[in-house]
């Protein structure tokens, strides 16, 4: 799964928008207060985490694209 087939799984789900941000497909605007993500770490790796309270906390590190994709999606639904 790539970042654009995991908002449409999202959006099937009927997850709200405000609830995620994914790096390069989905950036909710205005910001919410706070959210779930997942983005490039560096030029190797991927995170997923959360943003509350203005800040970004990481909760895993991950080889690739699809396997923080697969830990985004098990965290929203």
């Amino acid at each position: 799964m790539d970042r654009r087939a995991l908002h449409a799984a999202l959006v099937e789900a009927r997850i709200p928008g405000g609830y995620y941000r994914i790096e390069g497909v989905h950036e909710p605007a205005p910001t919410p207060p706070d959210f779930l993500f997942v983005r490039r770490s560096g030029d190797t790796g991927w995170e997923t985490g959360a943003f509350e309270r203005g800040a970004y906390e990481v909760i895993a590190r991950h080889p690739d694209e699809a396997t923080a994709c697969a830990h985004l999606l098990s965290l929203l639904v």
